[in-house]
């Protein structure tokens, strides 16, 4: 089967994702901030890492619910920063703490995170036509300028670029990738 070249085809956990997940539209809120953390936590480090230790962070962040990492305390945040199978790095903690609280204002606001970020594009999946690698893209640029304006933290449009390929706004399969067409 032919996928796309960037992926490292010996790491199963990859080729699970790159098969079932990413570029793949997804409008569950559990799963919207679960990636919302996990890609915070990429900033500087290679998306594979990441993916990874994904069961860890899951364990180490309450299966990413949102309602309780909101109310995390110093403790939690001292538990996380000893957690040798996560990212411990202090700011992209309290950024997923941060962000839990402004995650669920937005859900208020919106009656989901789902809503608001597919209101992005009209509710339309944006698809790679040209296979040009990208990073950042005006759409990216203007939803990390809306969160970053509501107070999210590591959320940059290089992130988001990532964010919106992981939950299936942005489908950048490459146009050979037997996965493009899904």
């Amino acid at each position: 089967m032919k996928r796309c070249k960037w992926l490292n085809e010996n790491n199963e956990l990859y080729v699970y994702y790159h098969d079932h997940e990413w570029g793949v539209p997804n409008y569950d809120d559990n799963y919207m901030f679960e990636f919302l953390i996990l890609e915070s936590f990429q900033a500087g480090l290679s998306w594979e890492t990441i993916l990874n230790k994904r069961e860890n962070f899951k364990k180490a962040f309450d299966n990413f619910d949102y309602k309780k990492i909101a109310n995390y305390d110093e403790n939690k945040i001292n538990e996380l920063m000893t957690n040798s199978g996560i990212i411990r790095n202090k700011l992209k903690i309290k950024a997923a703490i941060n962000n839990a609280k402004i995650f669920m204002e937005i859900q208020k606001e919106f009656n989901s995170f789902s809503n608001y970020i597919w209101s992005f594009t009209n509710n339309k999946i944006i698809k790679n036509i040209n296979d040009d690698f990208k990073t950042t893209s005006d759409l990216s640029d203007k939803v990390s300028k809306d969160l970053i304006r509501r107070g999210m933290k590591f959320v940059g449009s290089t992130i988001i670029y990532s964010y919106l390929q992981a939950i299936g706004v942005i489908n950048d399969h490459e146009t050979t990738c037997a996965f493009y067409k899904k």
